[in-house]
């Protein structure tokens, strides 16, 4: 019988606040390291929030940094002053890969999220 637990991200800074994407470039910010092994996975909800007076691209690295083939979103456009939207809603990663991200300007982006993961 699988278990499930809900985590914070384990890039997430101390008592759940948001991660900065301070990254410009791909090898992003890093998000999230999933559960190791390929048995387990971590189920990942994403938002993203902009900060910034103009709209901001993000750029969610999926486990690498190829484009396309390990980008959940590729320069996703988040309106000017946005409330968290739903960036990554449920997509399941496991194998110890990373979770990154970057954007058009550094420090305009805040990433919120949880895991459950299921062993």
């Amino acid at each position: 019988m699988a278990t499930f637990s809900r985590i914070l991200l384990s890039g997430t800074p101390a008592n759940g606040k948001c991660i900065v994407v301070d990254q410009t470039a791909p090898g992003g910010t890093v998000i999230h390291t999933a559960v190791d092994g390929d048995t387990a996975y971590d189920e990942v909800y994403l938002m993203a929030a902009n900060t910034h007076t103009a709209a901001v691209g993000l750029t969610i690295e999926w486990g690498g940094t190829a484009n396309p083939g390990d980008h959940a979103c590729d320069q996703y456009s988040l309106p000017p002053l946005s409330a968290p939207i739903l960036v990554i809603p449920g997509i399941s990663i496991n194998g110890g890969l990373e979770i990154r991200a970057y954007a058009t300007s550094a420090n305009k982006i805040n990433i919120f999220g949880h895991v459950n993961r299921i062993q």
